[in-house]
């Protein structure tokens, strides 16, 4: 730490004490958060090989899950890898740059998902409602200008905010989680947040509220439509599409909503420290899963990949 002033430290580094004095803790969570890793970069990784490689996979849909495979694979990577090195010391140190790529870092990718899951919501939407115009409707550029529009607006939203107008931390350095996580280091700045806060509030109402309640709306036109085929097949088709959807917007939006809407306490919780972890490792983990083993299309893909490479 640098000295400001007469009475004032300027913070140029944070040490992290959520799981201070917890050695078995924080083994075991070593253990689970190297498993979760792994498998959401062969999972996710394998998703976006076999869209990419596959020509039949080249529709709207397996567009905008590439995406969220990516999407996944940036959100898990920007803190856990970091993580599993802090769970080896009682009070890691991370230098304030450091912290701030895995705090901007998480911040807008989380956002660009919420936004991208509205995205195929409409998606599924079009796909279901208006099937004869579909092609026509999401066609290759509405599909591209959709997913660059969820990626820019996520960072212009979150990011640029933050290197507009610089957090200033002194004296306190003790951040009480394994990670730089937002709320944990926001509560740390020495300055008045009043603003911020509504900003925040701003932010997470514009990136979570308003594109839940639009997939809710989407879902419910879905419904509908569904309810008017009168093919038992094609409902239970689509029923399977838009099911395995909704179980990721469930987990996702979820545990968000508790780590972002609700309002700040002095102190962080085991609960919220729990959530963030849910959130940040096990959701990214889950997504392939949900998708591909309930997905024949894409089993169908990865087993002729499979069969390419030369893997019996």
């Amino acid at each position: 730490m640098q000295e400001v002033g007469e009475n004032e430290t300027e913070v140029t580094e944070f040490i992290l004490i959520g799981w201070s004095g917890r050695p078995k803790e924080r083994m075991t969570l070593m253990v689970f958060l190297i498993i979760a890793y792994a498998v959401t970069i062969v999972g996710n990784g394998l998703i976006v090989l076999v869209v990419v490689s596959d020509p039949r996979l080249h529709n709207p849909m397996y567009f905008f899950l590439c995406n969220l495979s990516i999407l996944d694979l940036c959100l898990i990577t920007i803190a856990v890898p970091q993580s599993i090195a802090n769970c080896l010391e009682d009070r890691p140190v991370m230098s304030l740059p450091l912290c701030f790529t895995q705090l901007y870092g998480g911040l807008c990718f989380g956002a660009t998902e919420c936004l991208l899951l509205a995205v195929m919501a409409y998606d599924r939407y079009v796909a279901i409602s208006n099937p004869l115009r579909y092609t026509l409707i999401m066609n290759m550029r509405v599909c591209i200008v959709l997913a660059t529009t969820t990626w820019t607006t996520a960072f212009m939203l979150t990011v640029v905010p933050c290197l507009a107008k610089p957090a200033r931390f002194c004296g306190n350095n003790k951040v009480d989680h394994l990670s730089c996580e937002f709320k944990s280091v926001f509560k740390l700045i020495c300055t008045d947040t009043s603003l911020s806060q509504i900003s925040i509030y701003f932010t997470s109402s514009f990136t979570l509220v308003f594109p839940l309640s639009f997939i809710l709306f989407s879902y419910l036109r879905i419904l509908v439509a569904i309810l008017r085929m009168h093919s038992e097949g094609g409902r239970m088709k689509a029923f399977s599409t838009c099911g395995s959807h909704l179980a990721v917007v469930s987990m996702f939006y979820g545990t968000a909503i508790f780590s972002y809407l609700l309002p700040q306490t002095k102190g962080v919780s085991d609960i919220e420290k729990i959530v963030s972890i849910f959130y940040g490792v096990v959701t990214p983990m889950l997504n392939p899963l949900i998708y591909t083993l309930r997905n024949q299309e894409v089993m169908g893909a990865l087993k002729r990949l499979l069969n390419k490479k030369g893997v019996t």
